[in-house]
């Protein structure tokens, strides 16, 4: 039996390459927060502001008040319209005064294609400012 050196094998030697399967998760993960973001911000709501501190009752834009009672009916300032009456009546309210608003009431019975129609007839027309009215809910009850 002798006494020797034992056998040692060669330790390994430093990596000097960039270990990429790490900065491939990262940039993966970020493609998905970003595919899933932008669609978000694609879609957000635009309100456009008052650029006044206040706005007096007189500087309110015209309106008209389009109303759609249960029956499918549609009324112009509470008065019964026919279907040509109302694009003639809408047109010459675009013609005096372009960013008149259209103010729609709409039972809660109607087709919603009644609506659009209405909606279609108003656009047609020249008005392009259409605003939907409702009723405030009634407060909840404790």
């Amino acid at each position: 039996m002798s006494f020797g050196r034992l056998e040692r094998s060669q330790a390994a030697k430093p990596m000097s390459d960039i270990n990429m399967t790490p900065l491939i998760d990262v940039m993966l993960v970020l493609l998905v927060i970003f595919m899933i973001a932008a669609p978000l911000l694609v879609s957000s709501v635009q309100v456009d502001l008052p650029k006044a501190a206040g706005t007096s009752a007189s500087s309110a834009p015209p309106f008209v008040e389009l109303t759609i009672d249960h029956t499918g009916a549609v009324y112009v300032d509470d008065v019964l319209q026919t279907p040509e009456v109302l694009y003639q009546l809408l047109e010459k309210t675009a013609k005096a005064n372009a960013d008149a608003e259209v103010r729609l009431r709409a039972d809660t019975s109607v087709p919603y294609g009644r609506v659009v129609e209405a909606m279609g007839v108003a656009q047609k027309a020249g008005l392009s400012h259409i605003g939907f009215v409702a009723d405030a809910p009634p407060p909840a009850k404790p």
